[in-house]
């Protein structure tokens, strides 16, 4: 049974090169239960690939035939091979965080096989501190990253004393296994629709399409200007805006949400702007000591997610972009945070004025020379912001897989060219972690951007108590 891929899907596998690979993921440590170590965790992960059972969506490949007039399609698989797609590894010594980082990003280098379904799941043993870590790696044509954080925490509990829990891949009951995954669509073929339904319809589309001119005008002049919005004009270049490699890079750390949000309520800004300020001015530092640091602020790409919270974890992506101002320009971090802020407020009102199809249409014209270059290689005068940072929210109480406690969620996620550089981070519990992917060429010494982060955090701390 195949089922179409949307477009926005099917760009992130036409772009997939060797040197490429445009999957993500995220690095999860578990903390065993009082009455059990790493290994009896682990054995419990090796009893469900002895179960030999997967979900639709960790059944897909992708595939194009003269019958799909050329265009990708998901094909639903009867059988997969689970001690493929699940693998173990052991930490070498010290066996810490440096050499579980250092694993993470020779695997996360290595491309993912389009004959199979394209997702892999590394239990990686022999953490000092006795945790296991799980590295957990779907194609971007799968899912986004949102959808990758709620398909792992589906399959964990906040109940500690649960046992016999199915594991990520596994249909959420026997009986689904082989039923094709239900996408939310505003109609399903087959399936009747009154008169008025469809005049109220026909409506909506010919008044979002009455309002595309405008709403696209309003995004040009938005760069133009730079008052931010989903189109950064001639954003600045850095080191980080030439083409990429196949080797990675992968640091991560994490830090209490409540200092976060502490200067985020002082400085009556948002979570989401003192994480930006942080990544400005933790790349201020990085970048100023290697004399590279650009006359005018960075731009990012911040990616926003237009998912409905009920669509529940329906595969796909279903994200706009906005460009904002790092302020790395600003010695002072009170001000950089302000004109993060006034950035990103501004962005936020051009796409609450629209709907969401015309917000699609104008991060469309935001990330074209992004898409563009990932398709064909070049890079000119038109170019995309030369980061990309994003905030995924993750699972507000503690959650836990057959006792296991899910301490820390690190995402991995998708250096391309013409931004070698991805921040992501995503809460969990009263922590926030950062995932800092790159291509290991371009962004020497990624290692030391963490310390700069938290750097960044402390000056902001002091600031808000002037």
């Amino acid at each position: 049974m195949r089922s179409p891929m949307p477009p926005t899907d099917a760009m992130f596998l036409m772009a997939d090169t060797r040197y490429r690979p445009m999957h993500a993921g995220g690095v999860a440590l578990f903390a065993p239960p009082d009455d059990a170590g790493a290994g009896t965790v682990s054995r419990r992960f090796s009893d469900a690939v002895d179960r030999g059972s997967a979900g639709p969506l960790w059944r897909r490949v992708p595939r194009r035939s003269v019958s799909s007039l050329g265009l990708w399609a998901w094909q639903s698989i009867d059988s997969i091979d689970l001690d493929y797609h699940v693998q173990r590894h052991g930490l070498p010594a010290p066996r810490g965080h440096t050499e579980l980082t250092d694993l993470v990003a020779r695997l996360h280098a290595a491309p993912l096989d389009r004959s199979r379904p394209m997702w892999e799941f590394h239990l990686i043993e022999g953490l000092a501190d006795g945790r296991l870590a799980v590295y957990i790696k779907l194609h971007h044509a799968l899912a986004d990253g949102v959808t990758a954080v709620r398909l792992l925490c589906a399959a964990l509990s906040p109940d500690p004393g649960r046992r016999g829990m199915r594991a990520p891949w596994e249909p959420a009951e026997p009986d689904q296994a082989d039923r094709p995954l239900r996408l939310v669509t505003a109609v399903e073929p087959g399936r009747p629709r009154p008169l008025s339904g469809l005049l109220g319809a026909a409506r909506t589309v010919a008044g979002e399409t009455a309002g595309l001119p405008l709403a696209m005008a309003r995004a040009v002049e938005g760069g133009v200007r730079r008052r931010g919005g989903p189109v950064a004009l001639a954003p600045a270049r850095t080191v980080f805006s030439g083409p990429i490699g196949g080797p990675r890079s992968f640091a991560a750390h994490n830090w209490m949400l409540e200092r976060l949000r502490l200067v985020a309520k002082r400085a009556d800004t948002t979570v989401g702007d003192v994480i930006l300020a942080m990544c400005g001015g933790a790349l201020r530092t990085y970048l100023s000591r290697r004399d590279a640091l650009p006359g005018r602020a960075i731009t990012a790409m911040v990616p926003v997610s237009l998912r409905a919270e009920a669509a529940g974890t329906g595969a796909g992506n279903k994200l706009g972009a906005l460009a904002c101002s790092l302020g790395t320009d600003i010695a002072d971090p009170a001000a950089r945070l302000t004109s993060v802020h006034t950035s990103m407020r501004r962005g936020k009102d051009m796409f609450a004025a629209h709907s969401p199809a015309q917000v699609l249409a104008m991060s469309g014209m935001g990330t074209a020379p992004l898409a563009l270059g990932m398709l064909t290689g070049q890079h000119g005068v038109w170019r995309a912001p030369s980061v990309m940072i994003s905030n995924i929210p993750g699972p507000a109480q503690p959650l836990y897989w057959n006792g296991a406690r899910l301490d820390a969620l690190y995402p991995v996620s998708v250096p391309v060219d013409g931004q070698a550089l991805n921040i992501t981070c995503t809460s969990t519990g009263n922590q926030i972690a950062f995932g800092l992917t790159a291509c290991r060429k371009a962004v020497p010494d990624l290692h030391v951007l963490p310390d700069h982060l938290d750097s960044a955090l402390s000056a902001l701390e002091s600031a808000s108590h002037r």
